[in-house]
């Protein structure tokens, strides 16, 4: 949907030539027609929608739909992309599409700055969770921290539902299954979206050189205790007692 709803507006936003045709109202009611027309079918009354551009597009998503919220899975970016070049090594016999030439690929150091960009993959989501982490509809994002989910994942989904304000139900957190390897295979790298059968944090080594981990942790902006976020709703479960 975010990809329909930024090329629509495209073709009528300046730059276009039927922009002067179609007024502000007009353009709201084409792209809430998308999402009417898409989800037409769908017998659900609650829709999740996974890409991370809507973080950055959050004042027109809660224009057209004033009660909407966004959950943003958070998680130091240092690891994040060790998981990514861990997929990467696995996939040694390919020129993954994560990347556009050999000089980006050459090395970890490039293959880190490439993926950093702020229209790339990491970069682009690392960005707009900024944009609306102090933006003024922060209060519409919930932030859930990775760690925390895989420890305590009842206690922290518990807490989404609340976040919600929808019923919550029993979650099987030990058989789960979910993979995408068509949409794995597009971009020339396996296992990207393969869910481990159970939620468990599991301990490892990074693979990153000690500068590029250093570096890349920093950017976990939404650990910054130093300014208060009171508009952001960061989820926090009790530790348990030993």
């Amino acid at each position: 949907m975010a990809a329909l709803v930024i090329s629509a507006l495209n073709q009528v936003s300046i730059g276009s030539e039927f922009a002067a045709q179609v007024s502000t109202q007009q353009r709201k009611n084409l792209l809430r027609g998308l999402f009417d027309s898409y989800y037409a079918d769908a017998p659900a009354e609650v829709v999740f929608d996974t890409n991370r551009i809507w973080s950055g597009k959050l004042p027109l998503l809660l224009d057209l739909f004033p009660a909407a919220k966004i959950i943003a899975c958070v998680r130091n970016v240092a690891w994040v992309l060790d998981s990514l070049e861990r997929l990467y090594r696995n996939n040694m016999y390919e020129n993954t599409g994560l990347f556009a030439s050999d000089a980006e690929r050459s090395t970890i150091y490039s293959r880190m700055e490439a993926l950093t960009d702020r229209g790339r993959l990491v970069g682009l989501a690392w960005s707009a969770l900024r944009d609306a982490f102090y933006s003024e509809q922060a209060v519409s994002m919930l932030l859930v921290d990775y760690n925390l989910l895989a420890q305590r994942p009842s206690q922290t989904v518990d807490l989404i539902y609340r976040f919600l304000d929808e019923p919550a139900f029993a979650h099987d957190f030990e058989h789960l299954e979910f993979d995408r390897p068509d949409y794995d295979a597009a971009l020339g790298i396996k296992g990207m979206h393969r869910v481990r059968p159970k939620v468990e944090l599991e301990a490892r080594t990074t693979i990153l050189p000690p500068d590029l981990f250093d570096r890349y942790s920093k950017l976990s902006f939404w650990q910054d205790t130093s300014t208060t976020q009171a508009r952001v709703i960061v989820a926090r479960v009790e530790p348990q007692n030993n």
